[in-house]
């Protein structure tokens, strides 16, 4: 099973910040949803457990999330592997990173996910809304953990 989703925060600091944010494993590890537990390996790599439900059945996925900024300063690309239920789940997430010229940065995103195994070939639908929540709502945590530092 292959998805795809893709959205964008608009945040009110400076591109800056935004990029600083999103290079520290721990700040990114408490964005995503649902963590149950992460351990940052190095200034790049986290583990982390998330509560997973699919339908009726709940369980824990842990993964190994990797954060790749690249030169320009302006796009990160997070590659998240793991799995749990006996299921396997690749995902590659990159981000943009773009000055509005007013103190305001736009992170776009997209993100592609492909599951094997029987959570994917019982829960498709389920799934695929499941992973969508998780994606956008790390996403907009980002933007709600800046937001805040930008009125405190």
């Amino acid at each position: 099973m292959n998805l795809e989703y893709k959205g964008q925060e608009v945040v009110p600091v400076p591109k800056d910040k935004v990029w600083a944010f999103i290079n520290d494993p721990s700040k990114i590890a408490s964005c995503v949803p649902d963590v149950i537990s992460s351990n940052i390996r190095d200034p790049h790599n986290f583990d982390a457990v998330v509560g997973v439900a699919v339908g009726p059945v709940r369980g824990k996925f842990t993964f190994k999330i990797s954060l790749d900024p690249q030169p320009d300063g302006s796009h990160m690309n997070m590659k998240i592997s793991g799995g749990g239920f006996g299921s396997v789940v690749d995902l590659l997430a990159t981000s943009e990173v773009k000055d509005n010229g007013d103190s305001t940065t736009t992170l776009d995103w997209s993100a592609t996910a492909s599951m094997r195994g029987p959570v994917a070939t019982v829960g498709g639908r389920v799934i695929d809304t499941q992973a969508q929540r998780v994606i956008s709502q790390t996403f907009a945590n980002v933007k709600s953990q800046l937001s805040a530092t930008a009125t405190a």
